[in-house]
């Protein structure tokens, strides 16, 4: 059986909030939900030249303790991490075990260089 997975990494949850302009469009900012401990594992990193800068991809799986369907403290798509300037954007989230002690988040990180 394998062990528990080590939640060491402090990560804050936000989602994002949208409001108007005033001029027919939205702003979008980011409105936190709490924080949550974490083990982040990186992926394969992949790098692409944007218009501008370089643009660099790296996928994680970051692993959280399991809350219910519909609780605020349970992650899910189109939600990010954020740890310190660094943030993890969050692509699918799923049970990390038949329990759903813990969850897994498939999240990537953008770096632009």
């Amino acid at each position: 059986m394998k062990g528990a997975p080590n939640l060491t990494r402090r990560l804050v949850l936000e989602e994002p909030v949208r409001t108007s302009d005033g001029a027919g469009g939205f702003v979008e900012s980011w409105a936190v939900l709490g924080t949550l401990w974490a083990a982040v594992k990186p992926g394969t990193g992949r790098e692409r030249a944007g218009e501008f800068a370089t643009l660099s991809r790296v996928p994680y799986r970051i692993t959280v303790r399991g809350a219910p369907v519909g609780a605020p403290s349970r992650p899910k798509a189109e939600q990010r991490f954020r740890d310190g300037a660094r943030v993890f954007r969050i692509l699918a989230v799923t049970e990390a075990d038949a329990q759903g002690r813990h969850l897994t988040c498939f999240a990537e990180e953008e770096v632009t260089a």
